[in-house]
């Protein structure tokens, strides 16, 4: 039974987005008594130094917008993370000190940047980073004296097209970065550069259509090789590179299903902790690289994460960022040989009684196997149901703690979210069938849940809300311009509602992400940008729509939204726009994302109260 909006301070849904929670962490590479912490505990997410042996906290950053992203330092002595202007995702990269102290600007000679990866030797002795300016992609080191202090960027490489994934070997004298200069989509190539002169020492390709990914080095100071995958295969394998060689092995991983990614290395080097994706479900193993034997590690469901979190602690245990349905993220520690939970490392704080996922399957248009998560509140369906979808598109939806999901469940919605046609770890062909089509088999396969939700007698069918951020608003707004027979309304967050006004506004960084995605520019595929865009579709829109968006946004800018908002007034067409001052990272502030939601949920009961 639909439920009467909770709109008080202390309502459930409120409690679970202010459980301090623990997203990511990592440990000092050579200093394990110290580490990282990006977390909740005030009323924004910000870097905490993390005493490891004691559990404590202590905050570092306490920007407005808060900070989601941080690199430590391998002595363990200094944070660093990017500096910008309200979340804009353009600025320089900055360092603060553990023990406390000031803030140090670490390349104050280039102009302001947008980056997309920043790391360090294990020794410490170099960073490299790749930055993007209306030039193209830039891959730069900076050399660190003995007492630590940064050196001026040097500038390695450069390209027109997007890099991304970015490794340096132990003492920095080799630097590994996925280049799309072959294929000038989003399928890499690794190259291996000397971090002295800038040559390139060797190149791994796997040929046309695959693609090399997630560099890392052996932490051995003698040993060139790193570990990457490979989808040559038609899924994400790992394998073993060393470049001064040119030698290259693929793990026989044969008995395992779906994709398999690399996480860690142990630290001598023998021991590779690994993750494996198959229908959206996760599990982790150990493989011996002497043994060639491989271990399945007994943990309890859930999701572990796999950018950053999940790695070899000291004694004896793996650290794993975990969360599941009803549990917020947290750190924990599993036996690094059973995989057994041996402790909460950083506990999440207590929240209501939460609503449980299941995996589900379905049939798409073309008969394509479609995986989603489903929640139910309690009672007999039919229910008004929200259909979401994920941000993008080069993303997954696994099992996670989500006050949002938890938010419509405790009102009386079904909720369902679908990795559609695009998503990772379903397979190279699954997420490469929307590359140059964009909109197109993602709304097939909306369309296609939609029916299976109805047909299961869940969802009531002229009650089913589109919902989702960046590219899942992107597709609500598509969504209800293409099919705007099947929704009730739709709430967009972050939202693209116009490619070629993207392009035009975007960072650096986004801006060659779209390019391969759509394979060219505004100028070079007018007809695909028109026919991918929401605004295409505005006359057909006959549902109200709520679309949230941030001000400073540099990934899906302000102006496609102030267009489209426009259009659709013009037209006569029920439409709300809540504006943010900050970027596209909007989950960082607690109170702001309460309001959101809270708009959200009324704006659907509104839309419910006007049917009766």
């Amino acid at each position: 039974m639909l439920q009467h909006p909770q709109t008080d301070y202390n309502a459930p849904w409120k409690q679970r987005f202010r459980a301090p929670t623990i997203p990511w962490a990592t440990i000092a590479a050579n200093e394990p008594r110290r580490g990282l912490v990006m977390t909740n505990a005030g009323d924004s997410y910000q870097l905490y130094a993390w005493d490891v042996p004691t559990g404590a906290l202590t905050q570092l950053t306490n920007r407005a917008e808060g900070v989601p992203l941080g690199v430590l330092s391998p002595d363990g002595r200094y944070a660093c993370y990017l500096d910008d202007e309200q979340g804009n995702e353009i600025g320089h990269y900055v360092r603060v000190p553990l023990q406390g102290g000031e803030l140090e600007d670490i390349t104050p000679d280039l102009p302001p940047y947008a980056a997309s990866g920043l790391v360090f030797s294990r020794s410490g002795n170099m960073a490299a980073m790749v930055v993007a300016n209306a030039d193209g992609f830039h891959l730069y080191t900076l050399d660190f004296s003995a007492e630590g202090r940064p050196g001026a960027p040097r500038k390695l490489y450069q390209s027109k097209r997007i890099m991304r994934g970015l490794a340096l070997s132990h003492d920095g004298e080799m630097v590994a970065v996925g280049s799309s200069e072959r294929s000038g989509s989003l399928d890499m190539s690794l190259l291996a550069l000397d971090t002295a002169t800038g040559r390139q020492i060797a190149e791994l390709w796997d040929g046309p259509e695959s693609s090399i990914e997630s560099a890392i080095f052996s932490p051995l100071a003698s040993d060139a090789r790193l570990l990457a995958t490979t989808n040559h295969s038609g899924v994400h394998r790992p394998l073993l590179w060393n470049p001064l060689t040119d030698e290259c092995r693929d793990l026989p991983l044969d008995e395992l299903q779906g994709e398999i990614r690399p996480l860690d290395w142990s630290a001598d080097g023998g021991r590779i902790l690994l993750m494996q994706f198959h229908q959206a479900v996760q599990r982790l193993y150990l493989y011996d690289l002497e043994r060639q034997q491989l271990l399945s590690l007994n943990h309890s469901n859930g999701t572990f994460s796999y950018l950053g979190g999940t790695f070899f602690g000291p004694e004896n245990e793996i650290f794993a960022v975990w969360q599941d349905a009803i549990h917020p993220s947290q750190m924990i520690a599993l036996d690094a040989e059973t995989g057994e939970r041996t402790r909460t490392v950083l506990a999440a704080g207590e929240v209501p009684v939460s609503h449980p996922w299941r995996s589900i399957t379905f049939p798409s248009t073309d008969g394509q196997t479609i995986q989603g998560w489903l929640s139910l509140p309690e009672g007999e369906g039919p229910f008004p149901t929200i259909l979401h979808t994920h941000g993008g598109p080069t993303a997954v939806m696994t099992e996670v703690f989500s006050p949002a999901n938890q938010l419509w469940v405790d009102h009386g919605f079904a909720f369902l979210s679908i990795n559609y046609r695009g998503s990772l770890t379903f397979g190279r062909e699954f997420e490469k069938q929307i590359w140059g089509d964009l909109g197109h088999m993602e709304i097939e396969d909306m369309v296609a849940a939609r029916d299976w939700l109805v047909q299961q007698g869940i969802a009531k069918p002229d009650q089913i809300f589109l919902t989702g951020w960046s590219y899942g608003g992107y597709l609500t707004l598509l969504g209800l311009g293409k099919r705007p027979d099947l929704w009730a309304g739709g709430m967009a967050g972050i939202a693209i509602a116009d490619w070629t006004m993207s392009y035009e506004d975007s960072a650096d960084t986004l801006r060659g992400y779209q390019l391969a995605l759509f394979g060219g520019t505004p100028e070079e595929k007018p007809d695909l940008y028109r026919r991918a865009s929401p605004i295409t579709y505005v006359e057909q829109v006959s549902a109200p729509v709520l679309i949230i968006q941030g001000r400073n946004d540099t990934r899906t800018p302000a102006r496609p939204i102030h267009a489209y908002e426009a259009r659709m007034r013009e037209l006569g067409k029920p439409i709300e726009v809540q504006w943010f001052d900050a970027g596209h990272l909007a989950f960082t502030r607690i109170e702001q994302s309460i309001d959101q939601y809270e708009s959200m949920l009324r704006f659907a009961c509104n839309v419910l109260d006007s049917q009766r």
